[in-house]
């Protein structure tokens, strides 16, 4: 379907792991007072027949749902990282359930979908590739974000925690589309989960480059020499990163499954087919990340080998230049004994013959342990 078709091609915003709790409290919903004047609410909008209303009324979540329940339509209500006050007149309007109030507020869920009356609540965690010129064993690879996504028969509030990975260029590419919005809730739904799936896919694109130029530097000979003991800190910080990547992809496969496997009257049986598609790329990244770990465990094993041969071969060095060091010590020593009578003691050419025995002696060990590879 053509209004469907290009929303593989959504922005892939980036985003950063800046989450924050407020250390507040609950406070009583005042219905005289206009709660939707809240710092934390940056777009607001009611959407009939796939078309955003023009109405000044509708910049506010109590005018929205006015609207709504006057003329039809649905709300979309954008905040980001609202306090447990700023929130609480918002989740009286809407209904929403005290549980899923807490976790979107204070943040730090894990990736799941549940289920409040006639409301569906996910969680996404949103991650953001961070740049970095060289891979060291302090890197940050990857930040983390949230997405929380109120569903409900006639609105949409979004709440998202994170410094970057605004859903605002998503948002308004949606309204260029009204016959997809005019789908309702579970299209923007979808269009969330979309966008935060093919951020993974970017991700871990951007991953499998910097596990490649691990790889490379690790079986590298020529990098050998100087990565000595700086490649298992870097293999093992990537591999951190990898993890919270993990964390992210992983205990989403299941909500997706749920949205495009099992009939939910939230979800448009139109849309509900399209979930599909991100549960495919969804189980395509997992199965990345999956490899990436693996790969990892590979590469830090043979790391760790290439360490031990190389102690070995230092070891055998220092062992071999031990034993020609032997024969100068043993010959000398045993004419540095005080006895009055030793063989060869007053022959003229007894210290020259002494020295050129010693220094063929060496010689001998030196050549035979260099040919079997000691030195």
């Amino acid at each position: 379907m053509s209004m469907i078709r290009d929303l593989t091609a959504a922005v892939r915003p980036s985003f950063r792991h800046s989450l924050r709790k407020t250390p507040t409290t609950y406070t009583s919903y005042d219905p005289t007072r206009d709660h939707s004047a809240s710092s934390a609410v940056v777009d607001c909008a009611v959407y009939r027949d796939g078309r955003r209303i023009d109405d000044r009324e509708c910049l506010t979540p109590r005018g929205a749902m006015r609207q709504v329940r006057e003329s039809g339509g649905f709300a979309w209500i954008g905040l980001h990282e609202p306090t447990e006050a700023e929130f609480a007149g918002i989740a009286a309007e809407f209904g929403l359930h005290p549980l899923a109030v807490e976790d979107a507020v204070h943040a730090h869920q894990r990736p799941k979908l549940e289920r409040y009356d006639d409301t569906l609540f996910t969680v996404f965690k949103t991650i953001h590739y961070v740049e970095h010129a060289e891979l060291t064993a302090t890197s940050e690879v990857v930040e983390t974000g949230e997405v929380m996504c109120f569903t409900g028969p006639d609105f949409v509030i979004t709440v998202r925690h994170g410094g970057q990975g605004s859903l605002r260029n998503l948002r308004h590419r949606l309204q260029g589309e009204p016959e997809l919005l005019a789908k309702g809730p579970s299209a923007v739904l979808h269009a969330i989960a979309d966008h935060v799936v093919d951020g993974y896919i970017a991700v871990a694109d951007a991953v499998e480059l910097d596990i490649d130029q691990l790889e490379i530097d690790v079986f590298s000979p020529a990098a050998k020499g100087s990565t000595r003991g700086t490649d298992t800190g870097r293999i093992y910080q990537l591999k951190r990163e990898v993890l919270e990547f993990k964390r992210a992809v992983t205990p989403l496969l299941r909500p997706m499954q749920l949205l495009s496997e099992r009939p939910m009257r939230l979800v448009d049986p139109d849309i509900q087919k399209y979930f599909r598609d991100v549960a495919d790329h969804l189980a395509r990244v997992q199965e990345q990340v999956v490899g990436f770990d693996e790969l990892l465990n590979s590469i830090l094993q043979a790391n760790l080998a290439q360490a031990t041969v190389a102690q070995n071969e230092d070891m055998r060095k220092i062992t071999s230049w031990a034993a020609i060091v032997a024969v100068p010590t043993a010959v000398c020593g045993v004419y540095g004994m005080n006895f009055t009578y030793m063989p060869e003691l007053e022959w003229k050419y007894g210290y020259p013959m002494v020295l050129v025995g010693i220094a063929a002696i060496c010689f001998t060990i030196h050549r035979t342990l260099k040919r079997n590879g000691w030195l």
